[in-house]
């Protein structure tokens, strides 16, 4: 399993909307990756380490069985999800993909 993590960067002139990401948004990713997508969690960025603000203002972490599906529900509907991230934030997320391994393993 693999997960694809859009990590949105906090800033002093960052704007987010979060009940648009955690509604619209979030249907459009089920909507266009239902197909593909085995998991959705969506973070809000509280604070940093020793008190400080929160690097990123928002997370999301979408999990997919390998990195073809992701690649496949990317070419097929990325342009839409990505199309979508204007509706709620002027951030641009950073992305990584990371294996997804059990505890002790």
């Amino acid at each position: 399993m693999i997960r694809v993590s859009a990590l949105y960067p906090n800033g002093d002139d960052t704007t987010f909307d979060h009940d648009y990401y955690q509604g619209p948004h979030l249907k459009l990713l089920s909507a266009k990756w239902g197909s593909w997508l085995r998991r959705v969690e969506l973070g809000r960025g509280l604070a940093g380490g020793g008190g400080s603000a929160a690097p990123y203002i928002a997370c999301g972490h979408l999990y997919f069985d390998s990195v073809d599906d992701f690649q496949a529900a990317f070419a097929a509907h990325g342009d839409a999800v990505l199309g979508d991230i204007p509706n709620f934030t002027n951030a641009q997320p950073v992305i990584q993909i990371s294996e997804i391994g059990a505890a002790g393993a």
